[in-house]
């Protein structure tokens, strides 16, 4: 099958999204408002439908119901009749446990009698997307292979989409990875990180490689350390037994935050396309450097968050959460120091942090850049030089922000640190999406440019390995706790603090 490329200007091919767990919150809340951005932008083809398949008992009319509901409320814009109608005609749905082989028979007759209808998909191309529990992943491939229901030919492909957390750790991904390919070709997989659909994290590949201004500052010479920061400040919710069997390691670790870090640390593709430029971020979660279980302990910090407030609102202790063991070791915050050892980053430490119930909500990469001399100014009265940062602000609003000192007008020396911001929203018309639009796009014409490679997947969880090691060692010490609506355990700040570096302050956002 040739190699397909992301081409804004046509749409996408034809196809039926089958969605399993297509009455859960992520299908109403996040895909369906997707797809209607991209049916409303004209990128949706005539021969499109969706077929939603989940346990729950609905007609097709509940199911359509269900869905406009959730297009009302999370669609983020005046929804326009005519899109609405167009897309809602197109949803059916199936009542089934995944477990039952009688499931996919009855789905296999619906995607049968599609391509008899000549509704336009009569080639038969059909996207899976996973919107379930990571256990079920590879039964349900299996389950489809064995309905012949995978297909990849001249005449019709089938993909499959599936959500992480993909795997718990460095064993069960390098199995999932076996079962997935071993019905699946790996052109056929696209494990999604809905971070790598906003516009921002794809812009960093432009702010790189299409500004030589920033690349060739871009190096351990010139960059004292990296921050990457994911801070939440919604508690687990009703989501307490996933959450306590999966922690914030597992969960943001080596899927987000290192999507992020892959895409600053890595040396400039080829061209512009899949396989140049998954190339290159696996050559940097392969750069990695993965520590022994003693230094493990040492460059990382685990927390959990305690009652506390946020914005006025009262929140109740983690442990306190339904369906959360009273006495959990369950971490809800993680710090780690990683380095990347290769001869553009050998030396530079790489900050990570997320959590839970936090002061602020913000996502950033914070580029600190080593610090000028400061001989000149020993008789003015400056007595420090602020810091050099670049931020480029990810949530909740996204731009571009440069840290610098200027002098302050007047007779003497002073500095005083300004910035320089650019903000999507000055300069562009930001349509309101839910980050899973460009993702859905691709997947539909074949682009794997922002998704992870099998081999992204077991890199990322090599480096993971050694820190769910000592933790499981330690049980509850090194548990630090912090109190909700702060900004985290103490210890992650002796992490940078050691060292002679400071984290930025969570609630201090770039973009004034």
């Amino acid at each position: 099958m040739p190699r397909q490329t992301r081409d804004r200007s046509r749409r996408a091919d034809p196809c039926t999204l089958v969605v399993f767990g297509a009455s859960g919150d992520l299908t109403q809340r996040l895909l369906m408002p997707a797809l209607y951005h991209l049916a409303a932008a004209d990128l949706l083809p005539d021969g499109f439908a969706v077929i939603g398949v989940a346990r729950s008992p609905m007609s097709d009319t509940q199911f359509r119901g269900h869905i406009g509901d959730g297009l009302e409320k999370f669609a983020g814009v005046k929804l326009m009749t005519t899109t609405r109608k167009w897309l809602i005609e197109r949803l059916s749905y199936l009542t089934g446990e995944f477990d039952n082989p009688q499931t996919f028979a009855r789905l296999g007759d619906m995607l049968a009698r599609r391509r008899r209808a000549g509704d336009g998909n009569g080639n038969g191309n059909v996207l899976f997307y996973l919107a379930t529990p990571p256990t079920v992943f590879a039964s349900l491939a299996d389950h489809l292979s064995r309905a012949g229901l995978v297909r990849s030919d001249a005449r019709a492909w089938s993909r499959l989409v599936v959500e992480k957390p993909f795997g718990t750790d460095l064993e069960s991904a390098r199995e999932l990875n076996r079962r997935l390919r071993a019905v699946f070709a790996e052109d056929q997989i696209f494990r999604i990180d809905h971070f790598l659909g906003k516009e921002t994290v794809q812009n960093v590949l432009a702010l790189r490689f299409a500004n030589n201004l920033f690349e060739s500052l871009w190096n351990r010479d010139r960059i004292d350390h990296v921050q990457i920061t994911v801070a939440e400040t919604v508690d687990i919710g009703g989501r307490g037994g996933f959450y306590d069997a999966t922690g914030a390691l597992r969960d943001m670790v080596p899927n987000h935050l290192f999507q992020l870090l892959s895409l600053i640390a890595m040396e400039p593709p080829t061209r512009f396309a899949a396989d140049a430029v998954r190339a290159e971020k696996t050559k940097v979660l392969q750069a990695m450097h993965a520590y022994d279980r003693r230094t493990a302990l040492t460059c990382s910090v685990r927390g959990q968050y305690r009652a506390g407030k946020i914005a006025g609102k009262s929140i109740t202790a983690y442990r306190r959460a339904p369906n959360v063991a009273r006495d959990s070791k369950t971490e809800t915050y993680v710090a780690l120091k990683l380095f990347v050892d290769n001869w553009r980053w050998a030396g530079v430490p790489f900050y990570l942090r997320t959590g839970k119930a936090l002061r602020a909500r913000r996502s950033e990469i914070a580029i600190k850049f080593r610090e000028a001399p400061f001989a000149i100014f020993r008789d003015t009265p400056v007595d420090r030089l602020a810091h050099n940062f670049m931020v480029v602000s990810i949530a909740p609003e996204e731009g571009i922000s440069l840290e610098f000192n200027a002098k302050v007008p007047g007779p003497h020396i002073r500095l005083r640190r300004v910035d320089m911001n650019f903000r999507y929203k000055d300069y562009f018309a930001v349509e309101p999406a839910t980050g899973y639009e460009t993702l859905i796009y691709d997947c539909m014409i074949g682009d794997q440019t922002l998704f992870q490679h099998a081999e992204d997947v077991e890199a990322a969880w090599r480096v993971v390995q050694p820190f769910l090691d000592c933790w499981s060692r330690n049980g509850t010490n090194g548990l630090d706790f912090y109190a909700a609506g702060g900004d985290g355990p103490r210890a992650a700040e002796e992490l940078l603090t050691r060292d002679h570096r400071h984290w930025r302050p969570i609630a201090a956002g770039p973009l004034r």
